[in-house]
């Protein structure tokens, strides 16, 4: 088999197979269960954005101070994303809601779309050190796949929740995160032939993508958990956000940094 080959099997399966099995976790829960486990998706979020493609970034940076400048210029660049999706929704009413929760806790969306937009550089940084792993050796890039489908498992069951919480139907959801892991195998077969110029740009996607996670946990998911501010209610959502954390954590430990 050739590297080709194994750069593009690997991240259509990858993709493909991590995307199945989160939705098959994601929609097995009720749906009054959903809002939650959005307590589970701002910590896997969290988790994904700090314990792993950060760390990623800092190895790869040849500037830790351009890649953290990275960061604050993609929390900015969400912000007036979803200023602008806020905009749409309420540049002809007199008084606009869409920047609330209606009454079934959906956000019209706009956390659905915002996870989108950075899931999507997050997949094509994938498809990168995919590529990357199997110039290096064939085994290695196997071995790679493996771990990104295992780390991305977790980071995608959010992915579902959030956008369920958004509004968004099964199918809708569905449909989204796998346009969304397709990116994986255009990094990986755009990296395979300029591998070079794309491993400069690596920290650059890495920032984004953890902007855009940081952002929407923050600042979309966390301000809805105050509306609940009992402490069994309170002690729940901190144990959620800590087994989002942790399954991320756990993934990690089990299969080190590859």
């Amino acid at each position: 088999m050739s590297i080709l080959t194994g750069i593009i099997l690997a991240s259509l399966l990858g993709g493909v197979l991590s995307i199945v099995v989160a939705a098959l976790f994601a929609f097995s829960a009720r749906a009054e269960w959903v809002p939650l486990l959005v307590s589970y998706a701002i910590g896997a979020l969290l988790g994904a954005a700090f314990l792993e493609i950060l760390p990623h970034a800092f190895e790869l940076t040849k500037n830790i101070e351009h890649t953290t400048a990275t960061i604050l210029f993609g929390i900015l660049l969400f912000f007036i994303l979803e200023k602008l999706v806020l905009w749409r929704h309420c540049h002809d009413a007199d008084h606009c809601e869409a920047h609330a929760p209606d009454a079934h806790g959906h956000d019209h969306g706009r956390s659905g779309m915002m996870i989108m937009v950075g899931d999507t550089f997050h997949n094509f940084v994938d498809g990168v050190i995919i590529a990357a792993a199997f110039i290096a050796d064939f085994q290695v890039g196997v071995a790679t796949a493996l771990a990104i489908i295992a780390h991305e498992i977790p980071q995608e069951v959010g992915d579902f929740l959030i956008l369920l919480h958004s509004g968004y139907t099964r199918r809708q959801a569905f449909t989204l995160n796998l346009v969304s892991s397709f990116a994986t195998l255009v990094g990986g077969v755009l990296s395979y032939f300029a591998l070079q110029s794309m491993q400069e740009w690596t920290p650059f996607f890495l920032g984004l993508a953890a902007a855009s996670m940081i952002y929407v946990a923050v600042a979309d998911l966390i301000p809805g958990l105050h509306k609940r501010a009992e402490i069994h209610a309170t002690l729940q959502q901190a144990l959620l956000i800590g087994m989002g954390i942790g399954s991320i954590w756990l993934v990690k430990a089990a299969l080190g940094d590859a």
